[in-house]
């Protein structure tokens, strides 16, 4: 029995030294069940178990049986470790059941930083895989590897990096920096392009194109500017006498300026008047005495509700022409393109234009204001195609000996010593103006007579101005002393020309 006892004795030590040494790790119990703690607890009798397992592999009995001998601190004397019956363990034991553990945030103290990624090890290519790549790295085609090995290896093969730079280089040239405004002559080509297709049943006439031209630009621009640059200071400039004459509107204003003055071109082709029955001037209509009139019958200074009538007007009068013009052609009286509606005469004031000639003076006006609304809102402004300013420089060449015979009757320019009047279609003095870039050409100007034709051979003077400098000196612009490029011959005659371009302007 002692010997039985001794084993028994002899085994619970083993399994309670093995219990130490493992700490609260569990066994298996009598039913297979894991215990925690290390023991396993009877299930009967509210007692311990006692014993562990003897060398035979009997389980220890249960159920408030007696327990086999216990030796000195066994587990349930006292001095013993506590065995699940709640009492705390001795100091410097760990406990058998695991304590919740305490989470980091809930101490105050500084989260720890995140574990760092390793970095990828750099790729390590041959140079002729590199060289190979540096069609790609111009392109940037690359992957963010093979681009660090390239621009490293670019610095230390000064014959790749020379390769890269011209690659680089050629990159360049395929894209170009391009302007995000919308080319000028867009509007222009995209209708040739639409006509080229399927030509209008009704054409615009030629002379009647930069009148079409011109108000469809302007009316872009308008469209463009906001409410409160309607009310924008605007001074209108011209020439008369011998100096420069001025006249302060706004954006607005000069809108109804052009709106009365068009309806001069409106009148004659008996379409409605913008100033009503009882709203033109009595007497002889001129330009600026219809714009004083229209501005004096408004209650309120103009504001952008006037583009609506300018606009359709401006419509009416294309259309009106188109189908006059048609009309007149169909019946065979048009020969040419200029005839039919062509030929009417509309009236300014002493004196008349005809229709076609008239159609390009509005034109004219029309590109001139337009100018001056594009620099009181700081807006970019082109000048008109090269074909409509030929066309507006030659009406002005055309005009300038009938200008320069109504300042020598005013007393303004003097006629020259030994002067005569030339019969009509004799060949006179002349003075050929030379229109250099675009729309430019020459013109031989007759100087004694307006019915006088110019002649080479009697050339006394020769003038070179710019195309675009030409017309604002036409539209007083600019002075006549600071208008010429380049003067060869006859002093006079080239101050007279030039004075007598000047005041082609008005209001």
């Amino acid at each position: 029995m002692s010997g039985g006892a001794d084993r028994r004795f002899e085994a619970f030590d083993e399994h309670d030294g093995r219990e130490q040494r493992e700490g609260h790790e569990g066994h298996q119990g009598p039913e297979g069940h894991e215990e925690e703690g290390g023991t396993y607890e009877g299930r009967a009798g509210g007692g311990d178990a006692g014993g562990g397992v003897g060398p035979d592999g009997a389980a220890a009995a249960a159920g408030g049986g007696p327990a086999g001998p216990r030796g000195p601190g066994e587990p349930g004397e006292p001095g013993g470790p506590a065995h699940g019956n709640g009492e705390e363990p001795e100091s410097g034991s760990p406990p058998r059941i695991p304590l919740p553990r305490t989470s980091v945030e809930d101490t105050g103290l500084p989260l720890p930083e995140p574990a760092a990624a390793p970095e990828p090890a750099p790729l390590v290519l041959e140079h002729r895989v590199l060289k190979s790549l540096l069609g790609a790295w111009a392109l940037a085609a690359c992957s963010s590897e093979e681009t660090a090995a390239v621009e490293e290896h670019l610095g230390e093969c000064g014959s790749c990096a020379d390769e890269a730079l011209r690659l680089r280089e050629a990159v360049g040239l395929l894209h170009p920096a391009e302007s995000l405004d919308l080319d000028p002559t867009l509007r222009t080509r995209v209708l040739e392009g639409c006509l080229g297709r399927r030509p209008p049943r009704i054409p615009v006439p030629e002379w009647a194109a930069p009148y079409d031209a011109e108000t469809a630009r302007l009316d872009a621009l308008l469209q463009d500017i906001g409410g409160a640059e309607w009310h924008a200071p605007v001074r209108l400039r011209w020439f008369e006498g011998d100096g420069p004459v001025s006249r302060r509107t706004t954006v607005a204003g000069v809108i109804a300026h052009l709106l009365s003055v068009d309806g001069l071109v409106a009148v004659a082709l008996g379409l409605e008047d913008p100033l009503g029955p009882t709203g033109s001037p009595a007497g002889e209509p001129t330009p600026e005495g219809r714009t004083e009139a229209f501005w004096r019958a408004s209650h309120f200074p103009p504001t952008r509700s006037v583009r609506l009538p300018w606009r359709e007007q401006s419509h009416n009068l294309v259309r009106t022409v188109s189908f006059t013009g048609a009309s007149t052609s169909q019946a065979g009286g048009a020969a040419g393109g200029e005839g039919g509606s062509a030929r009417l005469t509309v009236p300014y004031g002493g004196f008349e234009l005809p229709l076609s000639d008239s159609m390009l003076d509005r034109a004219f006006e029309c590109w001139v204001h337009a100018g001056d609304i594009a620099d009181a809102v700081d807006y970019p402004y082109e000048p008109p195609a090269p074909r409509h300013l030929h066309r507006m420089i030659d009406l002005a060449a055309r005009m300038l000996p009938a200008s320069l015979a109504e300042r020598r009757r005013a007393g303004l320019s003097p006629a020259p010593a030994g002067h005569h009047l030339v019969a009509a279609g004799a060949p006179g003095r002349s003075l050929r103006l030379e229109i250099e870039g675009s729309g430019g050409g020459e013109w031989l100007i007759p100087l004694d007579s307006p019915g006088a034709v110019g002649s080479a051979e009697r050339e006394v003077a020769h003038v070179a101005l710019d195309g675009v400098e030409f017309c604002r000196l036409a539209a007083g612009h600019v002075s006549p002393e600071e208008a010429a490029a380049g003067q060869d011959g006859d002093r006079g005659a080239i101050r007279d020309v030039l004075f007598a371009a000047a005041s082609l302007s008005r209001m």
